[in-house]
């Protein structure tokens, strides 16, 4: 699963989707009747199928109804979705789906505002129901996979005695976990020496500083609420981008070119003391790294604003056209009510503040309690629900953040250059 969801403009070089047959089966809210259909196909990203891997063995056991994974690659399965809700030809029953892509399918979707009942609403975090509706009115996904990005640092630094105490008489406050910019400021600038740095800083992602800039206090991001005119070169984006910035020197070199997977492998070698990044990770750390077994993890630090984070989820989503639409959604109920079963996969991503709060305790889940502080953040809002945001994202806030981060950049300058290519691409 990709983490906060990407590029999904350009088809991908890679693989042709590896489809998996897989038998799953359920008990749930309502049923399939023997007359129904056996088979389900269900599409997902490439390597999507293990979050739903135990939901579908109960499925199957319970109702005897097998559930035909069809994998593909990101890319690939945006296309394919696009093409056959565009053609009216429908191949599947049910689709994973990324939070982005809503907006651009919400018309060929099924409605599900039936199913979102005042429990359902109550389990759910308010931003990610937001985006279930892909900025329509009706919800036409139901969350399947939540992720949020959290602070994660290094425990053997943080705890040692010698840079407990040099801390404190530099600083004036205990060494522990930043809540806030000033903090995190700070804890970088105090770890970066010698071949040490003291935070992962991607340029080449945006969601680090979506996340920055809604705590700064940014209620509208990137598009004002009718999605015809960007906010960006507001003062809020100016205040975001600017500490975004002032933290680059703190930061490996290679900014502007460092992505996910940069900053990710950077923290895992031992090369920076902390890093912002998707909550699933935590049960990613290869058993070689030199920090494994040494990792803390934190909500997002609070800015003006307070604490805030960008949602990062997939949703389950049914075809109006589909050819199976009372089974689909017997899967769909089914999935929903047994989430438990996906956070004892190995990325352990679930949707549900309950499911999130009944193993946040457990031992190999650290990372639930400050995704669920995080995304119940009042600041924590969605990203725009906008057909045209991945374009947005790959041609106005990538390589503003790629500018931004090279020293003498005039981060004014560059917001309203952004927000000029923001308004030309949503004017299209």
């Amino acid at each position: 699963m990709r983490p906060g969801g990407r590029s999904a403009t350009t088809a991908s070089a890679v693989a042709i989707a590896a489809v998996a047959a897989i038998t799953l089966s359920g008990c749930g809210a309502g049923g399939t009747s023997s007359s129904g259909p056996k088979t389900l196909t269900v599409l997902v990203e490439a390597g999507g199928h293990a979050e739903l891997q135990p939901i579908a063995d109960l499925y199957k056991k319970d109702k005897g109804t097998t559930v035909k994974f069809v994998e593909l690659p990101y890319n690939g399965l945006y296309n394919r979705v696009n093409s056959e809700l565009s053609s009216g030809s429908i191949s599947f029953d049910v689709a994973a789906l990324d939070a982005i892509w809503l907006p651009a399918f919400k018309d060929g979707l099924t409605s599900l505002n039936s199913f979102f009942t005042a429990e359902v609403k109550s389990d759910n975090f308010p931003a990610i129901l937001d985006e279930a509706k892909g900025g329509g009115s009706n919800y036409v996904g139901v969350p399947a996979f939540a992720n949020s990005e959290i602070v994660y640092y290094r425990t053997d630094l943080f705890n040692n005695a010698k840079n407990k105490t040099a801390f404190q008489s530099e600083f004036g406050y205990p060494l522990a976990a930043p809540t806030t910019w000033q903090q995190y400021s700070d804890i970088a600038k105090f770890f970066t020496k010698g071949s040490l740095y003291g935070t992962g800083l991607p340029g080449a992602v945006e969601t680090q500083y979506l996340s920055t800039l809604s705590q700064a206090g940014e209620k509208n991001m990137v598009l004002n609420p009718a999605g015809t005119a960007s906010t960006l070169g507001d003062s809020y984006s100016l205040k975001a981008l600017d500490y975004y910035t002032s933290l680059v020197k703190y930061a490996p070199p290679g900014t502007a070119a460092a992505d996910w997977n940069a900053v990710q492998n950077q923290f895992y070698q031992g090369k920076t003391a902390m890093m912002q990044f998707w909550a699933h990770a935590y049960r990613q750390v290869p058993t070689s790294s030199p920090v494994y077994g040494k990792i803390g993890v934190a909500a997002l630090p609070a800015g003006p604003a307070g604490i805030a984070g960008v949602p990062g989820p997939f949703y389950l989503s049914i075809p109006k056209a589909g050819k199976n639409p009372t089974a689909a959604m017997d899967f769909v109920k089914f999935a929903y009510d047994h989430q438990a079963l996906s956070a004892t996969t190995s990325l352990g991503l679930v949707a549900r503040i309950s499911v999130l709060k009944q193993f946040e305790d457990k031992p190999g889940y650290a990372a639930y309690r400050p995704m669920i502080e995080t995304l119940s953040a009042p600041a924590t809002i969605s990203r725009p629900s906008s057909p045209h945001w991945q374009n947005i994202v790959d041609n106005a806030l990538v390589p503003m953040l790629q500018k931004a981060v090279v020293p003498g950049a005039n981060n004014s300058q560059l917001l309203q250059a952004a927000a000029q290519q923001v308004n030309s691409i949503v004017s299209k």
